[in-house]
């Protein structure tokens, strides 16, 4: 049995707990946050019946656990993450690891050196119709993949406390707060592109829109995305994937999602195999399905179960794709491709 920490309750915390509910290994024996007040009727509304505590440090010494799951702000990931370690808690850690690529280093050499497990939520990994793409790709049924476009678009963000999504300097903006989404799953799929060449849109949100070509020698790779649409506008997350005998589609704003076109050009939708948790009761943030967060989640109970390491969203590919996204602000500041 795994005892949990739940270090933040907004939007993702809440979001957790949701789904800990649901694991039968996984036990919350306490909820951090400084807004107590907000918290405590968050934690009423989901009936997590634990203590409560105002920092990280209370906690780790009030109670026995044996993991802490970060869900703060990123510019509080690397303090968070290390007072975790150092106190010998395995760690998840909200997506991204943190706000530079200097932090993240110094949040894996750390958990490497102390042993500690940990695991990062990259949930694009663990999403239904993304693993369906994934699962498509390897048994090769409509030949090699030749391109692949991502896009991930939203208004801007009202749903983060004090809206620190919509401060650079928190969050690194779109660019690295949404768009690493699609980063990370082009570097799950296809391992390190040779450079990256980018254009954005800065405001005083910071990297508001990014879109991205990344080179690899035999698949052409694109995405692009930002939250600088209008208020209301809603949220996107979509991909289309060409191969050398047919395409794969999917727009989480259609129905059927995935579509694939094969052979003749008859279109089919894909099976999709999605956990049957549902949605999120708390209405907030911009997507309520919980089954990429419950995959994730569930992935990384199990490997803490069979000590073992997670198999994927590691605290290195987390590394990697924050280095990656970074190596693309710094194209799109320059206006040339960036090698890596």
């Amino acid at each position: 049995m795994q005892k949990i920490i739940l270090t933040g309750f907004g939007f993702m915390g809440t979001m957790h707990a949701q789904i800990y509910q649901k694991l039968k290994q996984a036990r919350i024996v306490a909820v951090v946050d400084s807004d107590t007040q907000k918290a405590e009727k968050a934690m009423a509304d989901l009936k997590v019946d634990t203590p409560l505590f105002p920092d990280l440090p209370s906690a780790l010494d009030a109670v026995e656990a044996t993991v802490v799951d970060i869900c703060l702000p990123t510019d509080q990931h690397l303090e968070h993450a290390l007072l975790a370690i150092r106190a010998g808690k395995h760690l998840f850690c909200e997506k991204p690891l943190a706000l530079t690529y200097a932090e993240a280093q110094k949040i894996l050499t750390t958990a490497n050196r102390l042993g500690v497990t940990a695991q990062v939520g990259h949930c694009i990994r663990f999403w239904p119709e993304y693993q369906a793409l994934r699962d498509f790709i390897r048994k090769g049924s409509a030949g090699k993949l030749k391109s692949l476009t991502l896009q991930r678009r939203s208004s801007l963000p009202d749903h983060s406390v004090g809206h620190w999504l919509r401060d650079p300097e928190r969050s690194g903006g779109a660019a690295i707060d949404l768009h690493i989404h699609d980063t990370d799953f082009v570097l799950y799929l296809l391992g390190m592109p040779e450079a990256v060449h980018s254009v954005a849109t800065f405001d005083g949100n910071g990297p508001s829109h990014i879109s991205t070509h990344y080179r690899y020698p035999e698949v052409e790779v694109s995405s692009e995305g930002g939250w600088n649409y209008p208020a209301n506008w809603g949220f996107q997350m979509a991909f289309q994937a060409v191969f050398e005998k047919g395409a794969v589609e999917f727009d989480s704003g259609q129905s059927p999602s995935l579509v694939a076109t094969i052979g003749n050009g008859r279109r089919k939708a894909l099976t999709v195999k999605a956990p049957s948790i549902g949605n999120s009761s708390t209405g907030a943030g911009n997507i309520s399905s919980l089954g990429g967060y419950f995959n994730e989640l569930q992935s990384f109970i199990r490997a803490l179960e069979a000590k073992r390491p997670p198999e994927t969203a590691t605290l290195e590919d987390a590394t990697q794709s924050l280095k990656v996204v970074l190596a693309e602000l710094k194209s799109a500041q320059s206006g040339v491709s960036v090698k890596l």
